[in-house]
């Protein structure tokens, strides 16, 4: 890609990923975060798993692992019916997910010097 001066851009970006690991079960990652994000904003699961494009079964299996893999429930659900069900993330999984966030936001910062000098690596011819 050129930029405006008519030279080649080298297009690369670095993206860090986090997993916390439970024996061979991904306890917590991006997208285990994100669904407890949407979780929170949404009060529900399905509507979580809407929004993020995926589907209520698989949003329940996340969410069933991250459940079973911490000290107590990441979330809470109640079934549907006269009441309307819904989900919310317990305060567990708030603090779960802040430390998770932050501990995200702390590797990208010290992954961010070598970042920018393997990009500069990376082939031009794009």
């Amino acid at each position: 890609m050129a930029n405006k001066d008519g030279k080649q851009e080298r297009a690369g970006r670095i993206d860090v990923k986090l997993r916390l690991m439970h024996g061979d079960e991904i306890a917590m990652g991006p997208g285990k975060a994100d669904l407890l994000d949407a979780i929170g904003r949404t009060g529900s699961i399905s509507a979580a798993a809407r929004a993020m494009g995926m589907s209520y079964r698989r949003a329940w299996l996340l969410v069933d692992v991250m459940n079973n893999s911490f000290g107590a429930p990441l979330v809470r659900s109640a079934a549907g019916g006269s009441q309307g069900g819904g989900a919310g993330v317990t305060e567990m999984g708030r603090e779960v997910l802040t430390r998770y966030r932050a501990m995200q936001a702390a590797a990208a910062q010290a992954a961010a010097d070598h970042a920018a000098a393997l990009v500069q690596l990376l082939r031009c011819d794009n």
